[in-house]
């Protein structure tokens, strides 16, 4: 199986990771971050050809229903298994938002993860909540939001552009005002709290 192309992303939010997939990726936070709190560190090989592939993806961190670190990158510049690897490790630890998670948090923590589509330009309209993630661009700034996050607010497509400009230090009307509006598609898994 190849990667998605931007061109396929548009029309297409399509399950890529079987189960087992899945499975390995979401014990991978856990492992890493275990690691890191004992001194140590977690081979991130990628055990198989498919999960070896150059994918952005986002890992989101929750303890008892509520956020605790979301950190990713949306360009694929390691293997989809290291990414995992690195941003579990940075949503636990390097989260600005958040203090480092601790010894005790971490057995309870349940971990999300998003792997990204490429970036394809969209217009303002084109946007489907639920569907889309989006990213905001102007002036040097940029803000990132997942697709999830306006089904989880209940916000319409408009909140959603102006939700993503704030997020990039933008008035929320910049996306009105020639700001880059792109957007992406992603394949989200995660354990049941």
């Amino acid at each position: 199986m190849t990667a998605m192309s931007a061109a396929d992303a548009k029309t297409s939010v399509s399950c890529q990771y079987s189960e087992e997939e899945r499975s390995l990726l979401l014990a991978l936070a856990h492992r890493v971050i275990g690691a890191a709190l004992a001194g140590g560190e977690v081979d991130t090989a990628a055990p198989t050809e498919h999960l070896a592939q150059l994918r952005g993806a986002f890992t989101t961190l929750h303890l008892a229903g509520q956020l605790r670190g979301c950190v990713g990158f949306v360009a694929p510049i390691y293997p989809l298994y290291r990414t995992v690897a690195e941003t579990a490790l940075a949503a636990a630890f390097h989260d600005a938002r958040f203090s480092p998670v601790t010894s005790e948090e971490a057995p309870r923590l349940t971990v999300e993860i998003s792997v990204l589509s490429p970036l394809f330009p969209i217009a303002a309209e084109e946007v489907e909540v639920g569907k889309h993630g989006l990213v905001v661009s102007m002036a040097g700034r940029r803000g990132l939001l997942l697709p999830q996050v306006p089904a989880e607010h209940g916000w319409d497509r408009l909140t959603f552009l102006g939700q993503t400009c704030l997020k990039a230090g933008l008035p929320p009307d910049a996306w009105k005002m020639g700001a880059a509006i792109e957007a992406f598609v992603a394949e989200v898994f995660g354990e049941k709290p």
